[in-house]
Formats: C-alpha cells, sequence, structure tokens
C-alpha cells in the first residue's frame, strides 16, 4: 500500500493557514489589502476580544458578482494574476489567492458583497472551510467579511494566541501602517465598541500623520525627498536628531505601498544617521520606496512583509543619501557630507539579494543588523551634545581626558573610601545638572603651548589608531619578499629610520589590538579601593586599584545605580516626585494608546503623576525625582512604544525592570559631560553597593579591566 497520499482540500487549507493566519491581526492583514485592491475609498474595521470573537472589515470598494464570491474561496483563486509573466510586475498588495481559503478554513466567515448596478448582492457563509450558505443580501456597492470564532476547530493554535489586550495591539499596529500608507482611504477602527482609531481621507502623508500621531509628532519631523532614477524614489519624513528612540517601533517603513520589516531600508536609515545619534539609538521615520516591479520581488515570505531588491547596494544608497540630504537641509549636517556621508564602506550587496539569504540566520534583536552590545557601549563622539537630555552636557575642551584637581588626587593608590570624601559614599543622590566649575576639574595639559601640544598629541593618536586599523589589511602584500625590492630590504642589523609623512609625522609601526587584554571586569575581583584618576572623552571614568587600571562607563555605571534605586522604591511605593509646574499634555498614537492602560499603574508607582484625558491626549503633572522634565515626554514615548505587547503579557515582575530600566536610562548622567572628581568617587562607591555593578539593567558592561599583568605583557616585558 502507498504511503504517499494527496491531502485533501480541506487538509492543505488548514497547513496553508499556519503560514497565512498566524493571529487575528494576521487576518486583518490580509482582508484590508484585499479592500485596498478593490479601489476603495473607506475601511471599517470592527475587532470583538481582540479579534478571537469577532473581525469585521468593511469597505466600499467594487465589490463581487455572485460567481466571483463563490469562487474566492477556493484556493489559489485570485484576480490579481493570470501568468508567470504577472508574478515578475505585482502592482496589487495581493496576489496568491490563498488568504480566503486559509481562513475559512479556521473560522467562521460570513460575506456580503455587491457590485456597482446589480440589483442585489450576495450573502456566503463558510464554517470550517465547508461552505454552509449562499443566497441573495441588500447592501450598497462593496464588501463586508466577518471573521467570527477565530481558530475555533484548531484548539491547539488558538490556545497559542495572546491576551485580548496583546492582539488589539497587533491589530491597532496594522491599521496604523495601512492608513500611513494610503492616506486618500478613510480609515476607521473600533474595538468592543470603543473607537480606537479614525482618519479621514488626507490630500497628504504630513495630514495623515497629524491625523494618527498629533501636532507634537509633526514638530520634530524632516522632510525626505530623493533617489535614484530607475532603482527607488525615497519619500517621507524622518525624525529630527534630539527625537531618540531605543527601538526601532517608531519606524514606519513601506515599499510599494506596502508595508514591510525590511533590514536592507532599516539599515541604510541607521547609515543615514552616521555621527548623528549614537549606536543603539533609533530615529523616528515614515519612509516610503517607490521600487519598480521588475526591480523587486515580494514573493518571499508567507506574510509578504519581506522583501528582496535587485539591486540592493543602489536602494540601500538611495535611502541613505536621501535621509542624509534632509538632516543636512535641517541644519543637523554640514551640506558637503550629506552627499560624502553616503560614499562609506557600507556594502550591502551583501546583506540580500534574489541568491538568497537566510534571515533567520541572522543574530539580530530588534532589527539592530550587526549590532552587538559592545557596539552600544559608547562612541562617544557620535553622542550629538545638543538636546535636552544630556544633562550639564558641555562642549568638550582640547584635552579629551580630564583629571581629578591635584589636590584630590594625593594620596596612595589604595586609599580607602573613608580616607576620601567622607559624605561621598553615604549620599543618596548627587546632582549632575550643573556643568562643573572651570577649577572643579583641571586639564592634564594647562596653557597655550601644552594646549597645542595636547591637541597634536590627540592628533598622533588617532594617526596611529587608523594606521592600526588599515595595517592588517595591508601587511601581508606589503612585506612578502616578492613584493619587497631587494634595494629596499633592510640590511641585517641595520636601524630602519622612521619613516616620514608629508606633514613630518612619524609613521609609527602598526599597534597590537587591545582586544585580547582588555576584559570585563568580573564582580568578585573589584574591591573598595578604587580610586578615580580622570575621564577620556568626558564619559569614560579611568580609575585604579590593586589590580590595575579600570575604564567605568559613567552613562551605564549611573543607570545601574538609578535602577536599583527606584526597584527599592518601588517594592516600599516610596517613590519620590517633583511637581511639574505647568502640567505637559501629549498625544499618544494609537498603539500607545492600548499600551498606556496596561503600565499606567507600574509609571505611577516609579513617580509619575498621569491623568488621562479625552481621546489619546495624556497630561503629565509630576515626574520622577531624578527625571529632568525635559526628558518626561521622550520617556514615556519610549516606554509605550518599548514595553509591546509580548512583554505586556509577562509577568508583572518583568514590565516593572522593564519600566525601570528605560527609566533609568533617561536619567542618568549622559556621556560627554565632565565630571567633578567628588562625582566621580560618588559613581564609584555607589556602584559598589548596587546588586551587580559590573553589568547594566540591559546587560551591558560597566567596567573594563587592564590588569598589571596585561599591561606588562602588553609591553612585552617578561
Amino acid at each position: 500500500m502507498s504511503k504517499i497520499r494527496v491531502l485533501s482540500d480541506h487538509v492543505a487549507n488548514q497547513i496553508a493557514a499556519g503560514e497565512v493566519v498566524e493571529r487575528p491581526a494576521s487576518v486583518a492583514k490580509e482582508l484590508v489589502e484585499n479592500s485596498i485592491d478593490a479601489g476603495a475609498r473607506r475601511v471599517e474595521v470592527d475587532v470583538e476580544a481582540g479579534g478571537r470573537r469577532l473581525l469585521r472589515v468593511a469597505d466600499d470598494g467594487e465589490g463581487m458578482t455572485r460567481d466571483d464570491a463563490v469562487l474566492a474561496f477556493e484556493r489559489h483563486a485570485t484576480s490579481k494574476l493570470s501568468t508567470t509573466d504577472d508574478l515578475a510586475r505585482i502592482s496589487t498588495l495581493g496576489f496568491r489567492g490563498e488568504a480566503l481559503a486559509s481562513i475559512a478554513s479556521v473560522a467562521r466567515v460570513e460575506l456580503i458583497t455587491q457590485t456597482e448596478g446589480e440589483t442585489e448582492g450576495t450573502r456566503i457563509v463558510i464554517e470550517g472551510g465547508r461552505m454552509r450558505d449562499v443566497a441573495p443580501a441588500a447592501r450598497a456597492r462593496g464588501t463586508t467579511i466577518s471573521v467570527r470564532d477565530l481558530f475555533f476547530n484548531v484548539p491547539a493554535r488558538r490556545k497559542f494566541l495572546r491576551s485580548e489586550a496583546t492582539e488589539s495591539f497587533h491589530l491597532t499596529n496594522l491599521v496604523t501602517h495601512y492608513a500611513l500608507a494610503h492616506p486618500e482611504i478613510a480609515f476607521a477602527l473600533t474595538n468592543n465598541g470603543r473607537e480606537v482609531l479614525r482618519a479621514a481621507p488626507a490630500s497628504d502623508l504630513r495630514e495623515r500623520a497629524y491625523q494618527i500621531f498629533g501636532a507634537e509628532f509633526l514638530e520634530h519631523l524632516l522632510e525626505v525627498g530623493g533617489g535614484h532614477e530607475g532603482v527607488a524614489r525615497v519619500r517621507g519624513y524622518v525624525s529630527a536628531p534630539r527625537e531618540r528612540r531605543t527601538t526601532r517601533d517608531a519606524q514606519y517603513l513601506f515599499v510599494n505601498g506596502r508595508f514591510v520589516r525590511d533590514r536592507l531600508v532599516a539599515r541604510a536609515l541607521s547609515e543615514g544617521y552616521r555621527s548623528v545619534l549614537p549606536h543603539g539609538v533609533y530615529p523616528s521615520a515614515l519612509l516610503f520606496l517607490e521600487v519598480p516591479p521588475e526591480e523587486l520581488d515580494v514573493n518571499v515570505h508567507p506574510a509578504k512583509t519581506e522583501v528582496r531588491f535587485r539591486r540592493t547596494s543602489a536602494v540601500a544608497d538611495a535611502v541613505r543619501e536621501a535621509v542624509r540630504a534632509a538632516l543636512a537641509t535641517g541644519g543637523y549636517l554640514p551640506l558637503e557630507e550629506s552627499l560624502a556621508g553616503a560614499a562609506g564602506d557600507y556594502d550591502v550587496s551583501a546583506e540580500t539579494s534574489f541568491a538568497g539569504t537566510d534571515f533567520a540566520e541572522r543574530k539580530e534583536t530588534d532589527f539592530a543588523v550587526g549590532e552587538s552590545a559592545s557596539d552600544r557601549r559608547g562612541h562617544a563622539s557620535a553622542f550629538a551634545p545638543d538636546s535636552p537630555s544630556h544633562i550639564g552636557a558641555t562642549a568638550a575642551g582640547p584635552d579629551s581626558l580630564r583629571g581629578a584637581t591635584p589636590s584630590s588626587t594625593q594620596g596612595a593608590p589604595d586609599a580607602a573610601p573613608a580616607q576620601r570624601d567622607e559624605g561621598a559614599a553615604t549620599q543618596e543622590s548627587i546632582e549632575f545638572g550643573r556643568t562643573p566649575h572651570a577649577d572643579a576639574v583641571s586639564p592634564l595639559f594647562a596653557g597655550d603651548e601644552a594646549t597645542e601640544a595636547a591637541r597634536s598629541s590627540h592628533s598622533a593618536l588617532d594617526a596611529v589608531a587608523r594606521h592600526a586599523e588599515t595595517a592588517t589589511h595591508t601587511h601581508d602584500a606589503a612585506h612578502t619578499p616578492a613584493a619587497t625590492p631587494d634595494a629596499m630590504r633592510p640590511t641585517p642589523g641595520a636601524q630602519s629610520p622612521p619613516a616620514q609623512t608629508s606633514a613630518g609625522a612619524v609613521a609609527l609601526p602598526p599597534l597590537n589590538s587591545a582586544a585580547g587584554i582588555v576584559r570585563e571586569a568580573a564582580g568578585e575581583t573589584l574591591t573598595p579601593n578604587i580610586r578615580p584618576l580622570g575621564q577620556l572623552e568626558d564619559s569614560f571614568i579611568i580609575a585604579t586599584d590593586a589590580e590595575g587600571l579600570l575604564l567605568i562607563d559613567q552613562h551605564v555605571a549611573h543607570e545601574r545605580i538609578l535602577f536599583d534605586k527606584y526597584r527599592r522604591l518601588e517594592a516600599s511605593r516610596a517613590a519620590e516626585s517633583q511637581n511639574l509646574l505647568v502640567p505637559e499634555t501629549f498625544d499618544l498614537t494609537p498603539a500607545q494608546a492600548a499600551a498606556f492602560d496596561e503600565v499606567s499603574a507600574e509609571l505611577e508607582r516609579l513617580g509619575f503623576g498621569l491623568m488621562r484625558l479625552s481621546g489619546r491626549t495624556v497630561a503629565v503633572r509630576s515626574v520622577p525625582a531624578d527625571l529632568p522634565a525635559s526628558e518626561a515626554r521622550n520617556l514615556l514615548a519610549e516606554i509605550l512604544d518599548t514595553v509591546d505587547a509580548e512583554k505586556r503579557g509577562r509577568a508583572r515582575a518583568t514590565l516593572r525592570d522593564e519600566v525601570a530600566a528605560s527609566l533609568a536610562c533617561r536619567a542618568a548622567i549622559k556621556i560627554n559631560t565632565p565630571l567633578t572628581a567628588e562625582k566621580m568617587r560618588w559613581l564609584i562607591d555607589r556602584l559598589l553597593l548596587t546588586s551587580s555593578p559590573t553589568t547594566c539593567p540591559h546587560g551591558r558592561p560597566v567596567i573594563l579591566r587592564l590588569t598589571k599583568r596585561d599591561i606588562e605583557r602588553g609591553f612585552h616585558r617578561p
């Protein structure tokens, strides 16, 4: 007897539904796309119980005849293509003809439709893939599809659905995306009888963004326009550098009107902000790419949320150059840098191609393509200190290495903390908001001649670093016997003179990388006898202890201190608040509004005073004592964006940790902030009292160690 058999249509449809129908938002996506393809000018989505009980999509599109309505529920039945040539030039959102059959196989579906000029419409009822009724019905032109009891006949799939709040979040996010992609269409979303989103037809994207996000969002947007002819036209808006997020949740990316989660475009967007935003910080964006259909493959993912470009490098260049041009126009980049910055060595051709790239193999989180925790630790030069979030930040002087005053650095290296400032270790908080006085932190060089020497030294070190970086690429080819003429080879025992550069500087030999020497400090090796020596780039504290040198990231160190403090205050219900002189109001996005009710209690326990006003408007009356008032709006937006649907379904303790970590990150001292010796000592002493002095709440290292033995090995000492 044969073991291989052809599956029945019912079983095949349920298997297909596993790919197409993941959750209620997947159903809404397919139905909304069908409405848009049908030429609708009004789309209404009605949801009950997060889409489990009911999900209804109604439109005023062209509708279907009786025969087409019946045929639409057959597998691979579609009006959008008929040949393989059509597949290469897809201009519609849907094209496979699988969605309705898959949805009908796992739910109870009712369809009512009518075309222009027909005297009556058609009503079709299907339950679990079996057609129950086909009858005449009355309706204006258009189509209404009601999907009830999703996965009623697949209990194993139904139990994997998330909470009602989580599924509602995904539905809101989906409708928001398509409302942005098609401002000419009116959209409405109702959840359990409550209106979540309503957007009338808009004349352009800016008006639609105002309808959804509010006026404040528009104040910080820069218009983007550009691209390469025949490759990609780029338009939309990006946020000014002062508006920054720690995730990509506020990035809305579209290709030919299709909402996508494309790593190539997301990476190119981040590259556009190179030297403007630090690593691990992302802009908001509403970016639309218009690509010739023949240059694009949309048939690469069951949910059609991924695409592949034929000329990946050219598309990435178009996005990057358009973004940098917008930043230059806004005054955030020199005009000459807007194009020069796009000519970097970023090669996207290896990222993705029609030949195929296994995206699942990429170790990425939150679309942070290729970024590791070590990439996010610093880069002080990339941090623009013009933002209000930079508490007390000032332009760094010529000396990037700052030290304590002579009087504060005298004494034995192993002096105990009690021998320093007796109040520093026990002081609960210290003021970081003021710029240190000029004589509080003395530079290691003083006077005009010394300042010039510092500049020269800094430039020489930069040259050495660049030389060391490129030496590994040229060393083998340049020093093989075949590549070196006899006349140029050094005589054995002879002393080769140092090479002179065109500027007269000595070209130093390549330096060994410190990657194998510097290591993360282990908590058990830390002792109370840590003495600060100074600052590097006003961002990292250089300190010493009995084991050797320590490099402490001042931002993440303070972040760990504040995180532990907030968790203690939250547990004791003793949060410290500061009242705002004038309450600040701001408008939530539909997705943020869905998240607000879930996290508002945790926010209030941490010191926020919040009031939900009419619609999606929230008033902030008070903020935690450590948080600058100017950071309140950005922090709330970040929390509501990052504490996403999946996290809201977790344990409350996890949610509290997420909120406390976001608050600590915003309130912590920033990089590019000079510190007095007293403040450096306070940070170190308080850090040693925390639950985990060597890691921040997000898992990044706080302290790097260079032991005395490591230093001796680096200098080849026995």
